[in-house]
């Protein structure tokens, strides 16, 4: 399903990736509808992807390690 954006997707994209957990190098998540509608799967995937950030989705959450260090899924 095809979802309407509601603002400009730049807006959106420099605040997400300002937040404290990112910029810590921690991690922060966000539902999946939410963020087709306010950006677009494509766009965030390349954003994700631009800083050297891993992109997991758990349900209907992403999840984003925001460090470019390895990633291990335990179990």
């Amino acid at each position: 399903m095809q979802m309407i954006r509601t603002t400009a997707p730049e807006p959106w994209i420099a605040e997400i990736f300002s937040a404290k957990a990112a910029l810590r190098g921690g991690v922060i998540r966000r539902d999946v509808d939410w963020v087709e509608r306010e950006v677009g799967h494509d766009r965030f995937c390349h954003e994700v992807r631009r800083r050297g950030f891993h992109l997991l989705r758990a349900g209907r959450q992403y999840v984003i390690v925001c460090s470019p260090d390895p990633v291990q899924i335990l179990f």
